[in-house]
């Protein structure tokens, strides 16, 4: 099964003038193993591979994931990912590099992605 989404940056944040498409695959053994979530190709995010892959702690099937954890639970923790990134688990070098060493050139990204992905009215 397959879900299109949207996630909505925060309000406050550099991401809040977004809604950023994502796409949530579900396999047969869902619950049982996460569904794998991803952007576009290319997404701006130190958490997000080049391929448009999530790397979320929660939707690993080896360490974080809980067939507990909701959909609600997934999509609200990838709207935080998006404002708060986690350089322990880096996706994508352009992203982190600049997220880590360049936090003026990092927000331009961010913001330049916001129109790509302008909210919904």
């Amino acid at each position: 099964m397959v879900w299109q989404c949207s996630i909505p940056g925060k309000p406050s944040t550099d991401w809040d003038d977004g809604h950023y498409p994502l796409t949530m695959h579900f396999s047969e053994d869902y619950p049982s193993k996460p569904p794998k979530c991803k952007f576009p190709p290319d997404f701006f995010h130190p958490n997000v591979y080049p391929s448009g892959t999530v790397y979320l702690s929660i939707l690993n099937e080896d360490s974080g994931w809980r067939p507990a954890i909701t959909v609600k639970q997934i999509l609200v923790g990838i709207q935080d990912l998006l404002d708060q990134p986690n350089p322990n688990d880096p996706a994508q070098t352009n992203g982190y590099q600049l997220y880590m060493q360049d936090s003026v050139v990092y927000k331009r990204r961010v913001k330049q992605q916001d129109k790509r992905y302008p909210a919904l009215l």
